[in-house]
């Protein structure tokens, strides 16, 4: 097949993807829009079966990486510590609804970092939006920072953000200089939305009349828990050094946190399998051929046309825009396959430009990206209200000035 009626086919079948993962239809998962999708393509000769299977080989990696890592925060959550993480905010908010934000804040920074956006998305959020209705306060500053900081704290280790994922083996910076170069462009974010949540909110804030400080007794972290997290976030950083792939760092810490609740039966083979979302895994491969398929066809050279090439600040600043607009017409994920071939060219800073886009930019909207549709049915799921008019007014506050204070960060960082 030619170029321009494979990119046409391409695009259309990556369209079809996106809305189903969007409309989370169970006539049309999004795994089989994905899969069905790239076979299809395939079949029809818009990519080869070999360039296809080199698609699948590249994410391979990235994949077990991900499955392992929700199998550790399953492991934390099953261990306790998500509760014993509501029980310090509880506990330290002492009758202040501001004083709780800030620690939602802190926290929901820590959890992304840590264990991925996912598990702030899935496991925190519903246990902030408990703590903040028993202690009778407005909940909705509290789960609205959840969901922006499930995206823009997310910038700041390779395991916090599938994003990151890829673009950390297309960067070739080891864990420990990833970590380096976005620490401070992680904390400028998180203070940028700290102090427009608090403005932002300022009423919801302020009606503390009702909250009922409480005296509670001190939380318990799970030791076993907290110790395999501590040993794997050590691994990662030892991994690059003694030239370990990252992966089996996660794996042993997923085996680790997993086979004594097997053996006591607290969970089971197959709840394991549930944990790792094979659906979303079996996406995030077919929608890595589907976009290969589009790049291979020509919008590898689009991209190439518009893209700046660079580490002046000006340059980077490009990379971060242009990234977080593309994130939020196609969503981060493939924006993120799209880009980081093109942007590796300009070493590693057009790569974390590029992270700074496609992480901070979807909390503009909800579609740009897959955690921010999550978010949005796990508050269903809590009966709480989402308010769209909510979500864009806070965004277009907050991602403006994130984005030039991390691009800002960045480019000093570089020139260290």
């Amino acid at each position: 097949m030619s170029d321009g009626p494979a990119l046409a086919v391409a695009l259309v079948v990556l369209a079809v993807t996106l809305a189903a993962a969007v409309a989370h239809s169970r006539r049309l998962p999004q795994a089989l829009a994905a899969g069905g999708g790239a076979a299809l393509l395939v079949a029809v000769g818009a990519i080869g079966f070999t360039p296809a299977l080199d698609a699948l080989r590249a994410l391979a990696p990235t994949v077990g990486f991900l499955a392992a890592l929700l199998a550790i925060a399953e492991g934390a959550r099953r261990e306790g510590l998500f509760d014993a993480l509501g029980a310090l905010m509880a506990r330290g908010s002492r009758g202040s609804p501001r004083r709780l934000l800030a620690l939602v804040v802190v926290i929901a920074s820590a959890v992304t970092a840590v264990l991925s956006l996912d598990a702030t998305v899935v496991l925190l959020t519903p246990i902030v939006f408990v703590t903040a209705t028993r202690l009778r306060t407005r909940s909705r500053p509290h789960v609205y920072a959840c969901a922006h900081l499930a995206n823009s704290a997310s910038l700041l280790l390779p395991v916090s953000n599938l994003t990151n994922l890829l673009a950390f083996h297309a960067s070739r910076l080891s864990f420990i200089r990833f970590a380096g170069l976005m620490a401070l462009p992680t904390l400028g974010v998180v203070l940028v939305e700290w102090l427009v949540l608090r403005r932002f909110f300022a009423a919801d804030l302020g009606r503390s009349r009702h909250f009922a400080g409480q005296t509670l007794a001190p939380p318990r972290l799970p030791r076993f828990a907290t110790a395999v997290l501590a040993l794997t976030l050590a691994g990662f950083a030892l991994s690059s050094l003694a030239g370990i792939a990252p992966v089996w760092v996660a794996i042993a810490g997923a085996t680790a946190i997993s086979l004594p609740a097997l053996a006591a039966r607290t969970t089971s083979p197959l709840a394991l399998a549930r944990t790792v979302e094979p659906g979303f895994l079996v996406f995030v491969l077919g929608l890595g051929v589907i976009v290969a398929a589009a790049s291979a066809a020509g919008l590898d050279s689009a991209v190439r046309e518009v893209l700046p090439i660079g580490t002046t600040f000006p340059d980077l600043l490009a990379i971060a825009a242009l990234s977080a607009v593309l994130a939020n017409l196609v969503n981060n994920l493939p924006a993120t396959l799209m880009l980081i071939p093109v942007a590796v060219a300009g070493g590693p800073g057009g790569v974390l430009a590029v992270l700074i886009g496609v992480n901070i930019g979807p909390n503009v909207t909800y579609v740009g990206s897959l955690a921010t549709l999550l978010w949005r049915r796990v508050m269903h799921a809590q009966e709480a209200d989402v308010e769209l008019g909510v979500f864009l007014r806070l965004g277009a506050l907050t991602v403006p000035a994130a984005i030039v204070t991390a691009t800002v960060l960045l480019w000093l960082g570089l020139q260290v």
